[in-house]
């Protein structure tokens, strides 16, 4: 379906054509004076130069061949030479008559979508999340949405850190609490117990502990750095408490995830990509883009076109052990091989920016992937507290994720049950939406690379630009519509107010902010249409006369607007990440 930006520019291009100019200059936007006009076109100023006219006669000349187009009620030159425009109010229903028949809003899916993948997670096994992976999780699962809306299959992949020093710590610290476990005896030959030794619980002690200790304890450091190495050259025992160290961790990561509403498809981790290394560097030294520089193999990414350094990317140190570059080109690698991608999206703290661009220009030197394949970091600041700084617990420490989704839903709980809301049964089903809506809207109404306050009083607020406020504009239009009873086929009208063209006029801008959103890897596009949206439905509920309404006419055409309002908010909602209640 033709977006209506689109369509009134066409017709304008025409009117120019026929009027002997180029037909370019009728480019059509969004008026920046409503007061004035709905759109304008400014083409007769750039075009006055080429034709040696005053920019008022081409417009007035272009106003001229618009004059009986039944799309507009108004086409008016004014000096110096712009082109003033308002739609007739039956081609503006005419034209969101087709949105709301259309599948998706008339909104068409890219046929080159193919597969996206998305790197959202990056949560460490052994470790409870923290609110250093709420920007992460947040904008990776409303950008994977977003991805899907416009037809990509959509992997989003946890990419857990499970391979590292710190299951060398773990092991070490286990090992010395209950030496006696068979993990530990080299001379045990299984099976292994089905039941971890440990609680999630115990891991949330143990590793701060032992990597506590790691620094100021050579030997132990020395005993867990050992332990790293065995398990990675596949010591049975080792291995085997390795695998309840993960299944432990994952029932718990995905328990908190859930809460946040996000979901992933692929829960994969860096362990996964180790055995694509060896044949990796194999083929890189084929190719002859491993270097050696001080013991270690690099590759050199400078481009002649960089104004600044980039060092080289660092593949194998000098010890012969790996490095986090390594293992994300060996996991590029495996997701080609696995899914062969289209695009894939790492939506990482921003001042991860250097270490993607060596990762990246090292996969496309190595081959990895196909020239035409998209590989894009979509980095994000940080969220900070009230004093501009990054956001601790009260005694100073980094709050656990689980910590302030709970403080937050306590906190709109106690707003729900002051006001009374909802009662009963009701109360904590609702309190979870506006809570975890107040949460996610406040971070994605930010763009990604913007640090921003976290600001709880703010964000749980029922007015403002907030999560709270798109819910309970949704939540009184889906009162409206129960009242009223069924409304679904019921087909747009004329606008008959200011306010009823206005939402009308609002409604068609949809497309443009989910196109931009998609392209741009931007939620806080869609949150800054809804909440513009939510402003104009507002508006349109106040001064109209709805469910009072005595000419059942009228009142058809009300209630199709505003269940067309609810239809559209409701989505960008769930392309954001949550839903809205029932009652409010």
């Amino acid at each position: 379906m033709e977006k209506l930006l689109n369509l009134i520019s066409g017709k304008v291009s025409a009117a120019f054509a026929a009027a002997g100019y180029e037909p370019a200059y009728g480019k059509v936007t969004v008026s920046n004076r409503p007061d004035l006009c709905e759109y304008q076109c400014n083409g007769a100023l750039p075009a006055a130069k080429l034709y040696r006219k005053a920019p008022i006669q081409i417009a007035s000349d272009a106003a001229a061949k618009l004059e009986g187009d039944a799309a507009f009620s108004e086409v008016k030159a004014v000096a110096p030479g712009f082109l003033n425009l308002r739609l007739a109010p039956a081609f503006l229903a005419e034209y969101l008559e087709q949105t709301r028949t259309a599948p998706r809003f008339g909104l068409e899916p890219d046929p080159k979508a193919g597969t996206v993948v998305v790197d959202y997670g990056g949560a460490n096994v052994a470790k409870p999340l923290h609110i250093g992976h709420l920007r992460a999780a947040i904008i990776g699962e409303s950008v994977k949405r977003i991805q899907r809306f416009f037809g990509a299959e959509t992997i989003g992949d946890v990419h857990l850190g499970d391979w590292g020093l710190q299951m060398g710590l773990v092991i070490a610290a286990v090992q010395e609490r209950q030496p006696e476990l068979c993990y530990f005896d080299e001379g045990f030959t299984g099976p292994y117990p089905e039941e971890a030794p440990f609680t999630i619980s115990d891991l949330e002690e143990i590793y701060p502990a032992a990597s506590a200790r790691s620094k100021v304890d050579e030997e132990f450091a020395r005993r867990a750095h050992d332990a790293t190495f065995e398990l990675q050259q596949g010591r049975p025992g080792y291995y085997a408490l390795w695998r309840h160290i993960m299944e432990v961790s994952k029932a718990d990561l995905k328990k908190n995830y859930d809460k946040l509403g996000v979901h992933f498809e692929s829960w994969l981790g860096e362990s996964d990509a180790q055995p694509y290394i060896p044949d990796m560097l194999r083929d890189m030294d084929a190719k002859g883009i491993l270097v050696e520089s001080e013991g270690a193999k690099v590759i050199e990414v400078q481009e002649p076109s960089d104004t600044k350094e980039v060092p080289p990317c660092i593949i194998v140190k000098s010890d012969g052990a790996t490095l986090y570059a390594t293992t994300d080109l060996a996991t590029i690698r495996q997701r080609m091989e696995t899914w062969a991608p289209n695009k894939i999206l790492y939506v990482v703290d921003k001042r991860q920016s250097l270490h993607f661009e060596q990762v990246f220009r090292s996969a496309r030197k190595a081959g990895l992937v196909k020239p035409e394949t998209e590989l894009r970091h979509i980095g994000f600041g940080t969220m900070n507290g009230k004093d501009g700084k990054p956001f601790k617990t009260r005694s100073g420490g980094v709050m656990r994720l689980e910590t302030l989704i709970s403080d937050i839903t306590d906190f709109v709980r106690a707003k729900v049950q002051e006001n009374n809301l909802v009662t009963g049964e009701d109360v904590e089903d609702t309190t979870a939406k506006i809570a975890l809506a107040a949460l996610k809207y406040g971070d994605l109404m930010n763009a990604p690379t913007k640090d921003y306050i976290f600001d709880l009083d703010r964000f749980a607020a029922f007015e403002g630009n907030t999560g709270p406020y798109i819910l309970y504009t949704i939540v009184r239009i889906k009162s409206i519509l129960a009242r009223y009873g069924a409304w679904e086929a019921l087909p747009m009208q004329a606008p008959e107010t200011p306010e009823a063209k206005d939402l009308m006029l609002a409604l068609t801008r949809l497309p443009e902010a989910l196109e931009l959103a998609c392209r741009d890897c931007a939620p806080n596009l869609i949150c800054a249409y809804i909440y513009e949206l939510a402003g104009f439905a507002n508006k349109f509920y106040h001064e109209t006369r709805i469910l009072t309404e005595e000419d059942p006419e009228k009142q058809r055409g009300y209630i199709a607007l505003i269940g067309l309002t609810k239809r559209v908010l409701e989505t960008c909602i769930d392309l954001l990440g949550f839903e809205a209640p029932e009652k409010m």
